[in-house]
């Protein structure tokens, strides 16, 4: 009896087209790919094109729908709204007692508040005392002074709801009798900022309406198609998670589209060191991968700071359907308005006998635009000029490429404009190329001056555009250059193989281990209820001890994969190859010092150059079996063995520094990573590891020397 395939669908739904996969989660194969047009005008918005998505790859492949084991897609929902200010208008409910009513006031007015610089977002404010019981009747006049204002979600906070969220919970409840959407600030973060946390719940509430009908519209129109799989939506930290998340935390999908590209190129690809360049058809998202992992920051959306970490990517409003604008006779701008917003078809696309009745008009791809772009009208239709057009006029796209096009009609297109211009066509399709890679060349110097790159640093293209501009910006700047495989569909790839991942971040002066412990339960628990297999879980904390600030993370899996099949895994080999990467030494002097079956243990033996003489390190680095590294100490020493031996070990060591002050210290089991570093005490961390190695079958032990 043959074993039951396991196959996964991603779908990216990008500005310009919806891509969809369906990826045999064993091997990695994929069996089927489909790429349609963003349906953003229809009915039921971008739903109608997921659907038509997925239908073709269901009809190509004949897959069986009982076999797929997951369908997960990103959204460009959440940033549009933002974006084009489609957004609702949130009524504030502020809580505390009586006599900080004007400090809470003063927080969490936004119209008030200097965080909200742009006054985008509509707001509308009233306080409760919380100094007695309040009751449903005051919550429920409260919420009918907002809506009287205009107020259409709303929005609780209290300055100590972290802590203490029931009073929040309580406004959540009645809004909901009430028919009104809300969402409280302590679910959005954990962190005591309440301005920070207060204005991150209102751009959260002000796109919630729109996401919710959205993800509605989505799931109802997957189900008619037959699949019975779990849905999952992608985050902005490169992680899935349940489609509840999109109606109750849509701000966490924020960078769901730019997330799902670097994605795919560290769960696919396993770049460990490079600036991950994605070319779609309207924009292009840079992100930089160090030491196999994306840079994680707090995102800023539309100019408002928010307390969501997210992938830091760079957005630019250039790509492979960029349109061409022109001043004074020469090609002066190319986008952000792409030939997807304007209706039209590429001119390298068309019919080269439609071509030669062309003339260069201007056009405006929306009513309300000021600037006018270049078009090729024809007897037969109206062509754009786009990046795609110069680049295959120039040779620079090989056949075969996603870009490639009729190589005649991109070459009449450019000499159409080439006449207009009095100008070879070769210079100005050139022109077009140089203008677009501008500002994707300056946002690369930017950031490799930012993390101290240097020209080892490496391209790696994806998206459909990849061959169109990022070759000739690696050129421009004398950097090697790679093109992902299946550089097209890479982020429906990145979406098809993430993992559920969550994160909590919580404010705590004191961090116990019964404290800590009590978040990883949290965790561990809302990973379970979204659809993770128990055992697949995987927990890091790391303590801020700067900030007062705990950090949890978690990842887990739908299903678990098979450490010998999957793809993505990581081999002995491999990871050694990472670490060796990361550490800047030959694999010859790593070795692998401790193994479970989620990480991976290196110790790499480094020769410290002194003023007078030379030093040896031990650099420790911990990576998980996906290649992710999980911690770096560039001088560490590791205990492991019997629980009694770890015990006593560590005893003498702490007891040998004579220091009242403890060092890092860190436990590894198999299922998490624990960060002791709150813990300043010697005697406190020998509590906390006497505690966890009860509880532990395998674990080490790292200290930072």
């Amino acid at each position: 009896m043959s074993e039951k395939p396991r196959i996964r669908v991603g779908i990216d739904v990008g500005g310009t087209f919806t891509k969809a996969v369906a990826i045999d989660a064993k091997t990695g194969t994929i069996l089927s790919k489909s790429t349609v047009p963003t349906t953003h005008k229809a009915e039921k918005g971008v739903s109608e094109g997921i659907v038509q998505a997925l239908s073709n790859i269901l009809e190509e492949s004949k897959i069986n729908l009982n076999d797929i084991e997951l369908i997960s897609h990103s959204t460009t929902q959440a940033i549009n709204a933002l974006l084009e200010s489609d957004t609702s208008k949130v009524g504030i409910i502020a809580m505390g007692v009586g006599p900080s009513k004007k400090d809470v006031v003063k927080r969490t007015n936004l119209q008030d508040m200097s965080r909200n610089t742009n006054q985008d977002i509509a707001t509308f404010h009233e306080f409760l005392d919380t100094s007695h019981l309040i009751t449903e009747d005051e919550v429920k006049q409260t919420i009918e002074k907002l809506k009287s204002k205009g107020a259409q979600v709303i929005v609780a906070t209290e300055a100590f709801g972290v802590d203490d969220p029931s009073n929040e919970l309580f406004v959540m409840n009645t809004s909901s009798k009430c028919n009104v959407p809300s969402t409280a600030s302590h679910e959005i973060s954990g962190v005591y900022g309440l301005e920070i946390r207060t204005l991150t719940a209102a751009v959260n509430a002000s796109v919630l309406p729109k996401t919710f009908q959205v993800a509605n519209y989505v799931e109802e129109a997957i189900r008619k198609t037959g699949v019975t799989a779990p849905l999952m939506i992608m985050k902005g930290d490169g992680g899935v998670s349940s489609m509840d998340t999109f109606r109750t935390k849509p701000i966490l999908t924020v960078l769901s589209g730019p997330a799902a590209s670097v994605a795919g190129a560290l769960l696919y690809l396993k770049v460990t060191n490079g600036i991950f360049v994605e070319v779609g058809g309207t924009s292009t998202n840079i992100c930089i991968i160090k030491n196999g992992k994306p840079e994680i920051r707090y995102v800023t959306v539309h100019d408002h700071p928010t307390c969501i970490r997210s992938m830091d990517v760079r957005i630019l409003g250039v790509a492979g359907g960029s349109m061409v604008s022109l001043s004074q006779n020469r090609v002066s701008k190319v986008g952000p308005r792409s030939a997807h917003i304007a209706g039209l078809k590429y001119s390298c696309f068309a019919d080269p006998e439609d071509l030669k009745t062309g003339k260069i008009v201007n056009i405006k791809p929306k009513e309300n635009d000021v600037e006018e772009y270049v078009a090729i009208k024809c007897d037969n239709g109206t062509y754009a000029i786009t990046n795609t057009c110069a680049a295959n006029a120039l040779g620079m796209i090989d056949e075969g490429d996603y870009s490639f096009a009729n190589q005649e009609s991109a070459k009449l297109a450019l000499k159409i404009l080439g006449e207009h211009l009095n100008m070879p066509y070769h210079e100005v399709a050139q022109s077009i190329i140089q203008t677009a890679s501008f500002e994707i060349t300056k946002t690369i110097t930017n950031i490799m001056k930012e993390f101290h790159l240097n020209n080892s640093t490496k391209l790696i293209g994806g998206g459909g555009g990849a061959s169109v501009l990022v070759p000739f910006v690696a050129k421009q700047l004398g950097l090697s250059y790679e093109k992902a495989e299946h550089a097209d569909v890479i982020s429906s790839i990145g979406v098809a193989s993430s993992m559920l991942q969550e994160e909590i971040e919580q404010t705590m002066d004191d961090a116990t281990p019964e404290k800590i412990a009590q978040v990883q339960k949290r965790i561990h628990a809302m990973l379970v209820d979204k659809g993770a297999v128990p055992e697949s879980i995987v927990i890091d904390s790391e303590y801020i001890s700067e900030k007062a600030l705990l950090r949890v993370t978690a990842v887990g899996n739908v299903e678990l994969d098979s450490v010998e099949t999957s793809k993505n895994i990581f081999t002995l080999d491999d990871a050694k190859k990472r670490a060796s990467e990361i550490i800047g030494i030959s694999e010859n002097l790593i070795d692998l010092s401790f193994e479970t079956d989620h990480y991976f243990v290196f110790t790499g033996h480094v020769e410290v150059k002194k003023l007078f003489s030379k030093k040896n390190q031990h650099h420790l680095l911990i990576l998980d079996r996906y290649g992710k590294m999980k911690l770096s100490l560039k001088n560490g020493k590791i205990f492991q063995g019997g629980k009694i031996s770890i015990l006593e070990e560590i005893d003498d060591f702490l007891e040998s520094r004579h220091s009242e002050i403890a060092p890092k210290v860190f436990l590894l089991n198999d299922l998490k990573l624990v960060d002791y570093s709150s813990l300043t005490s010697p005697s406190k961390i020998m509590d906390a590891i006497r505690q966890e190695l009860e509880n532990s079958e395998k674990a080490a032990v790292l200290v930072e020397l």
